[in-house]
């Protein structure tokens, strides 16, 4: 079963490296050994000038003797780039450049004085010809590690200080530019100003703000934490937590347990590490992906040759995610390559170094080839590819050293020359002096493009690509760039991802996350937490009426007024315009009801109109009914201006209309109360009271009443009249469109006088509802008198208790209530003997009943 599972996974890998297309992958050999010799260590080299030529035998020499080191790399590279400047005819014509390898690949500090045999002679040289051989000056290239590099400074400061050149390649570190301790070192590497730009960058990208971070207990260390919380403090992203490393052994393994439980406790996914790669740091790092801790470790390329024996996950992010220096392809080393010993130096020789990345094109041939491959569990069919292999960035630093040397002594040959030195006889110490001068000028364009400059304070803008690393079996590495950082580009523009390179290698775009609280998600707010870093923080639902259309913010928006927040409260929504409509169901009855009763009343004021002669219209003064009818008419059509869209003008027609029409009808009622309190109350009248009966004086009250109305609705006018309003508190989500009173005085004054006159109404009919006569209608003024009373008492509370168009609804029904009582307990009974009983409806019939109540009365 496990022999079904293993041969599955290989067989899998060709297809996923298959779909690679854009950029190209990266594979890589590693042997995969757990031991200490594992780390990368110093190396020293002597590069010297003569004026001799040199073969390529003599590369195939220092080499063939070198197959064993770590650092056979670096000798590549040197011989490489030395090669390439002696078969330059526009650089050091007439001289060669020749380096020396200490065996083994490093030196230490009692053998360092042994390789500086320099001679003291001084020899007649003809002017501007050189004919034979003389060491010029010896540059010592130093790295990549901080130690080596600080061990061999110091000693030529102290032995031979300004005698001879060091120059160091792989990372830079501060400590090194202190002219005082190092006065003749010069450093290829650029400052890393943005790498941690670059790294938060990659933070903020993948959504990842709670990180750990594990650097050297050095100066290189505490810069670079101090540059990364700069950065941190920018875009809120926080430590997990911080570990220290010492830099002695011994201290660090005192306390190598708490360093791995600091990263196996913490809630985080993503660990940066930065330091040195052979110091203990990377001693833990082996540690901890030894003992299978699933992290996203972030650092930088020269981390990439420390991998661990433990195979990453397929469709799984985890791995490691390393920036390198942006550099041009160098594709001339390949053909350098293979002019060396063909035996000693095979393609498959090449790949199982650690640090050489193979460049290849996937295609479908290639994918059969690994596939085949794979299925074999076999090297041997590297003798049969062709490769394109890469620089490091510790080997682009040699390739950039040797031709900036190269460059420097090139022009102070030729400021030698144009000078016309008197004394060509320099010694050796002046020959470093200058050169050590020129070397800090000097500034060019390498053979593939990339912009070199010497001069530290002129920086130059940086560029990382971004590669993720993953581990297989058998020591396979698969390398794959995934993205790039250019510094010289706007902010928020500088970070380019190629997402479809994750989607390919993992078969997914699903990041893991690294975060120390999950997102307050649209709706809510975040608020922190006490004593706890800005990313962690709890959520809370954003208060009524405010919103969040965004993750983790601290306050919510409220919404405008004419718009509220969804139930999800992620975003605001237009209110929906809303009045009395004729088109809902409400307003059509509304219209209706309206319609009807004036159509009823107008068809009453003609049945009065027809019989205006019978003795039940006359009796009731027909001229009084025929103006109750008529303003009853209007008092019915009057809703009709409180339904449909408000304006300005229909907002104060609605209350004017309504205050004089009511007012007309009911003064009018009262005038009908006058009439008969005087035609049957006054049984003896004198003189005036026969006046003011004969003359109608009781039909001026009509005119009166009216008129202190119209004064009321005047000043209302004037001083605070209604006008269209928005009501966007009554419903939710609605805006409602309704016509503002102005002055509420106004309006309760406009009622409060309709009330009276009602009033009064109800108090003279009541006076005269028990006078004898078939034609009396003072009962059925004070019973309409009590109903209009009744309605419009009920209505204040009612109209208080309501918002919205439901008060517009409760004062039209009221309108229509109480013109309908006033029609129906006026006008109804009247009708009713007209049409149904006739025979009341006659003189005769009035005498008879009268002569039988008098008889009655006698007896």
């Amino acid at each position: 079963m496990f022999a079904l599972i293993f041969l599955f996974f290989f067989l899998n890998i060709p297809f996923l490296v298959s779909r690679f297309t854009q950029p190209r992958c990266f594979w890589r050999m590693n042997e995969n050994k757990d031991k200490d010799e594992d780390l990368v260590t110093g190396c020293v080299f002597f590069l010297i000038t003569e004026q001799r030529p040199v073969e390529i035998d003599y590369f195939n020499h220092i080499l063939n003797t070198q197959t064993t080191t770590k650092n056979f790399q670096f000798l590549l590279a040197l011989a490489f780039s030395m090669d390439e400047v002696n078969r330059n005819p526009d650089l050091l014509p007439n001289s060669s450049f020749v380096f020396e390898c200490p065996e083994g690949g490093c030196t230490t500090g009692t053998k360092m004085y042994s390789h500086f045999h320099f001679s003291e002679e001084v020899h007649d040289l003809t002017p501007n010809y050189m004919c034979h051989e003389q060491t010029i000056c010896v540059v010592v290239l130093t790295g990549p590690n901080l130690a080596t590099s600080v061990m061999v400074g110091t000693i030529l400061n102290l032995i031979i200080p300004q005698q001879v050149l060091q120059v160091t390649y792989g990372p830079f570190h501060s400590i090194l530019s202190n002219r005082e301790q190092f006065p003749s070192l010069h450093q290829m590497a650029a400052k890393d100003t943005s790498l941690a730009l670059a790294i938060i960058s990659l933070m903020l990208y993948f959504n990842w703000n709670w990180i750990g971070l594990v650097i050297s207990d050095n100066d290189q260390g505490t810069q670079f934490l101090t540059q990364l919380r700069g950065e941190m403090e920018k875009m809120t992203v926080c430590f997990a937590f911080v570990s220290v490393v010492p830099v002695k052994m011994h201290l660090f393994l005192a306390r190598v347990e708490v360093y791995y439980n600091q990263i196996v406790t913490s809630s985080t996914n993503v660990v940066v590490i930065h330091g040195d790669p052979d110091s203990t740091l990377a001693v833990g790092f082996k540690r901890w992906e030894s003992l299978g801790l699933q992290r996203i470790w972030v650092t930088t390329s020269q981390w990439d040759g420390t991998t661990s024996k433990n195979d990453f996950q397929l469709n799984s992010f985890n791995g490691k995610i390393t920036f390198a220096h942006h550099h041009a392809e160098i594709s001339n080393f390949k053909t350098f390559v293979q002019t060396l010993n063909p035996v000693n130096y095979t393609n498959e020789f090449l790949a199982r170094l650690e640090w050489m990345n193979l460049n290849c094109k996937v295609s479908a041939s290639m994918c059969k080839t690994l596939k085949n491959c794979l299925s074999n569990a076999s090297l041997q069919w590297l003798k049969l590819q062709t490769f394109d292999m890469a620089f490091s960035d510790e080997s682009h630093d040699i390739y950039n050293a040797v031709y900036a040397v190269a460059h420097a002594l090139h022009e102070m040959f030729l400021e030698q020359v144009y000078n016309q030195p008197t004394d060509n006889g320099k010694n050796y110490y002046s020959h470093c002096l200058e050169l050590h001068s020129f070397l800090r000028k000097t500034r060019f364009t390498n053979p593939v493009g990339d912009r070199v400059i010497m001069n530290l304070k002129e920086n130059l803008q940086e560029e990382y690509g971004i590669f993720q690393i993953w581990n297989f079996p058998y020591g396979l590495g698969l390398k794959v760039k995934i993205g790039e950082f250019s510094s010289y580009f706007p902010s928020g523009q500088q970070l380019y991802i190629y997402e479809d390179m994750i989607e390919q290698a993992t078969g997914s775009r699903q990041i893991p996350s690294s975060v120390c609280s999950a997102d307050c998600g649209p709706g809510f707010r975040k608020f922190l937490q006490e004593g706890m870093p800005a990313c962690c923080f709890n959520c809370s639902p954003c208060p009524q009426n405010e919103v969040s259309n965004e993750t983790n913010v601290d306050k919510c928006v409220r919404c405008p007024e004419d718009q509220y927040a969804s139930r999800e409260q992620n975003q605001c929504i237009q209110k929906a315009l809303v009045f009395l409509n004729y088109k809902d169901t409400l307003g059509m009855v509304l219209t209706l009801m309206a319609l009807f009763f004036s159509a009823f009343t107008t068809a009453v004021l003609g049945l009065f109109v027809k019989h205006h002669d019978t003795p039940i219209v006359k009796a009731n003064n027909k001229n009084l009914s025929y103006i109750l009818l008529i303003s009853l008419i209007f008092c019915f059509l009057c809703p009709l201006l409180f339904i449909g869209h408000p304006n300005s003008a229909t907002c104060v027609l609605q209350q004017i209309t309504f205050g004089v029409v009511f007012t007309v009808a009911v003064s009018t009622v009262l005038a009908k109360t006058v009439t008969v309190l005087l035609a049957f109350k006054v049984t003896v009248p004198g003189r005036r009271m026969r006046y003011f009966l004969v003359s109608g004086v009781p039909n001026y009250i009509i005119a009166i009443c009216t008129l202190i109305q119209i004064i009321i609705c005047t000043i209302w006018l004037q001083f605070s009249p209604p006008f269209i309003d928005k009501d966007v508190q009554s419903e939710h989500g609605q805006i409602i469109i309704v016509c503002n009173k102005g002055s509420v005085t106004a309006f309760y004054c406009v009622l409060g006088y309709h009330g009276s006159l009602a009033f009064g109404s109800f108090i003279v009919a009541f006076l005269a509802r028990n006078l004898p006569d078939t034609f009396n209608e003072a009962k059925l003024l004070t019973f309409s008198m009590l109903l209009f009373c009744s309605v419009w008492i009920t209505f204040l509370p009612v109209y208080h208790s309501t918002k919205g168009k439901i008060m517009v609804v409760v004062e039209v029904l009221s309108i229509l209530a109480s013109s309908a009582g006033l029609l129906g307990c006026i006008f109804i009974p009247k009708c009713y003997i007209i049409l149904l009983r006739p025979e009341r409806n006659s003189l005769q019939k009035f005498r008879r009943k009268h002569l039988a109540e008098h008889t009655f009365h006698k007896l």
